[in-house]
């Protein structure tokens, strides 16, 4: 299954440079509760092919969106691309 990572969780001031919200088309709320606790895995473009791997802590809102906490930052450009849920 594929996600769209659609931004950094953050407050006004702060922002939590770990943990992203992510957003799956056509995912009702019983079925993202589902995903809790299952792997995340980015893979970065490039040369070196690096993979930052993540979990789904928990839902973000009443749409579905889900909240993942990855080992290492996210670049910037992953903001708007494409993460692997394992299921």
């Amino acid at each position: 299954m594929e996600a769209i990572v659609a931004n950094f969780r953050r407050g006004k001031h702060t922002y939590k440079p770990r943990q992203f919200l992510l957003v799956v088309d056509g995912l009702t709320r019983e079925q993202a509760k589902k995903l809790v606790g299952k792997k995340v895995i980015y893979s970065c473009p490039g040369k070196r092919k690096k993979v930052i791997v993540g979990e789904i802590k928990r839902l973000h809102g009443n749409k579905a969106t889900l909240l993942a906490h990855f080992e290492k930052g996210l670049p910037g450009q992953a903001l708007g691309t494409k993460v692997k849920i394992e299921t």
